[in-house]
């Protein structure tokens, strides 16, 4: 008789609290704690770094500010990828709907002579519009004809992107030199201040509101979540799964469009064929981290930019590579997506009797 174990994997049907809402704490806690042997291994100390860039972020007028606008795009971006996340779909194109937003924002903003009143609404709204747009397409393709929106987003991203670069340096080219930038937006077409922050931190702040809303408190809200958990009872049940995978694209592409255009009225002041870090790529994380609730991504969004503003004095304060903070979002990423196996499934260890059977008799 041998002995031996086996290792099971079955599909959890009902997933423990602790472990939903104790996922993005321990998602954080674990990419911190295995950065911090990157830090042990420059020959940093992981406890004094991370309170440079936590404690000295959060605990500064210029930090905090900071942190506040880098976390406009981030949470609307992110607010972005994670409404269709709710029906079931993938929003991978949220950064060329943040570049068609603000194309359509510097566009107006140049060219419409009114009011800063009246022209910074317009602009945000033209910025909307177009990354609404951007996602109409492939909503559309998912809805009539079943194309994979990860591939369509993803696709039309490169195409966003080159469209700018492409403008900046021929139709919309302004300033002097050789630089390709857009001209310098008029002063009426810049976002309104609120001390060291812009007016964008309260549209993130009412975003993140009505999204909450939309989701918990409507009809269009139930349906896209019975659309994500099982699109064909939702059917059955008479949701229109077509609009919905549509609506969600399309409102998705809005808010990155209207983070585009707040990001140029806001920060850059002009188009640039760069203004971006990756904010929309940065979204999915931010999404899949706070995917429980709007609110949730609103917290998602202010942590990673902590990290992005924070990494920034680390470096400076400790000498140690830019691609630390790249490498701490890589494994935040990483540790959501084993979360996400282990919330879908249980794995167990099962010891296994191997009983060899008696030769015959006479053999």
């Amino acid at each position: 008789m041998t002995g031996g174990y086996e290792l099971d994997v079955s599909t959890r049907e009902d997933v423990p609290a602790w472990l939903v809402y104790g996922t993005p704490v321990l998602t954080v806690l674990g990419a911190l704690a295995v950065s911090g042997v990157a830090l042990l291994a420059l020959g940093v100390d992981p406890v004094g770094a991370y309170e440079t860039m936590f404690v000295g972020t959060l605990t500064t007028e210029f930090g905090v500010s900071q942190t506040l606008l880098r976390a406009v795009p981030l949470v609307l971006t992110g607010l972005a990828v994670y409404l269709p996340l709710r029906a079931g779909l993938w929003n991978i194109g949220a950064e060329g709907q943040l570049y068609l937003g603000a194309i359509v924002g510097t566009w107006i903003g140049l060219n419409v002579d009114a009011p800063g009143v009246v022209l910074v609404p317009l602009a945000c709204l033209g910025g909307a519009v177009a990354g609404g747009l951007w996602g109409l397409i492939p909503g559309l393709l998912r809805a009539r004809r079943g194309v994979n929106e990860i591939i369509v987003t993803l696709m039309l991203t490169f195409v966003g992107v080159e469209l700018a670069g492409y403008l900046v340096r021929g139709p919309m080219r302004g300033g002097q030199g050789n630089f390709p930038v857009s001209a310098v937006l008029p002063d009426a077409a810049q976002l309104p201040s609120l001390g060291p922050v812009h007016v964008g931190v309260v549209v993130a702040l009412l975003a993140t509101v009505a999204i909450r809303l939309l989701v918990g408190q409507t009809v269009t809200g139930y349906e896209i979540t019975v659309t994500g958990s099982n699109p064909d009872a939702a059917e059955r049940a008479g949701v229109d799964v077509e609009w919905v995978y549509v609506f969600v694209l399309v409102a998705g592409g809005a808010l990155a469009g209207l983070a585009g255009a707040i990001e140029i009225m806001g920060i850059q002041e002009r188009l640039r064929p760069d203004f971006s870090p990756g904010y929309g790529f940065t979204a999915i994380p931010v999404a899949l981290l706070g995917r429980n609730g709007a609110f949730r991504v609103l917290l998602a969004g202010l942590f990673f930019a902590v990290l992005v503003v924070g990494g920034s004095s680390m470096e400076l304060a400790y000498d140690v590579p830019a691609a630390l903070v790249e490498v701490i979002q890589a494994l935040v990423i990483l540790f959501l997506i084993t979360a996400e196996f282990f919330k879908r499934y249980r794995i167990s260890v099962e010891s296994v009797d191997r009983t060899t059977p008696a030769a015959p008799e006479g053999t």
